[in-house]
């Protein structure tokens, strides 16, 4: 079983040469434990300070039908963020091309399988939905809320520092994103880019520091559960929202995008949403 493994990143595919099996294989799925890299940030397992979950979607879903015709689908999973592992994106990726020859009786069938193997590696129920690639679930949209990337700031700095977050007295309830996000692989350097949405109830965030605050994982290497995790807590401690959402929408990587939110008890994300860069 995928979950058996060990959960360190010591005999991970991502950064090797693989060979891409056409054949259903659930023994390809690597789990990470979320533990040690939450650790550093004081986040217990046992104590989540947030709700949220990992939203993937991948593109380069195939079966085979009874008869042996091709089915082609998107596939969109959601990862539950208190789930004790998370799944290596390059594991994840070569476990839906081992579908590729596989013949299966119906889409129901492919769903259920998907569903079972993903929980089992994740340690907690994951849910998968399929869709047709012309499906209007699908089209893209705009992240809610004021773009702050137009500010004119200087940038000294690109490993980040919850000092540039500061806020004053006023309190607001606002959204605001950017798409300057950029952190880096820990296992292979390769960027990752991104979007983030930040919606707070609370005292207002200083707009300059918090651009500055997430150009500063330009040269961070996490993987993107754990950055915005990180985001989700230095916006805690430094502006003490009442109600905070941190939503990132990373661009699509090897037929595989992600899109992990965070939020204190009782926040929900915008609808199911897709931007141009994934």
């Amino acid at each position: 079983m995928a979950h058996e493994r060990p959960e360190t990143l010591a005999e991970a595919p991502l950064g090797r040469e693989s060979a891409y099996p056409e054949h259903y294989d659930a023994g390809l799925l690597y789990p990470i434990a979320r533990a040690a890299n939450r650790a550093p940030l004081g986040i217990e397992e046992r104590a989540l300070p947030f709700v949220g979950e990992d939203e993937w979607h991948a593109f380069e879903v195939s079966w085979l039908n009874a008869r042996g015709k091709p089915i082609v689908a998107v596939a969109r999973f959601r990862l539950p963020a208190e789930s004790p592992r998370l799944i290596e994106s390059k594991s994840w990726k070569l476990y839906l091309n081992s579908f590729n020859q596989t013949r299966l009786a119906s889409q129901d069938e492919a769903r259920a399988i998907m569903a079972r193997d993903l929980s089992a590696a994740a340690g907690a129920p994951v849910a998968v939905e399929l869709f047709g690639v012309d499906d209007e679930a699908l089209a893209l949209r705009r992240l809610p809320g004021e773009c702050i990337d137009e500010r004119d700031i200087e940038v000294e700095g690109y490993t980040p520092s919850a000092e540039h977050l500061t806020t004053d007295d006023e309190i607001v309830e606002e959204t605001l994103h950017s798409h300057l996000l950029k952190s880096n692989c820990p296992v292979t350097g390769q960027p990752d880019w991104g979007s983030v949405m930040i919606r707070y109830r609370g005292p207002r965030l200083d707009r300059d520091g918090l651009l500055r605050y997430l150009i500063g994982y330009r040269q961070h290497q996490d993987f993107h559960e754990h950055c915005v995790e990180h985001i989700f807590m230095d916006l805690m401690e430094r502006a003490n929202p009442e109600r905070l959402l941190v939503l990132a929408r990373y661009v699509r990587r090897g037929g595989l995008d992600i899109s992990p939110w965070r939020g204190t008890p009782g926040e929900q994300p915008p609808t199911p949403l897709r931007l141009a860069r994934q």
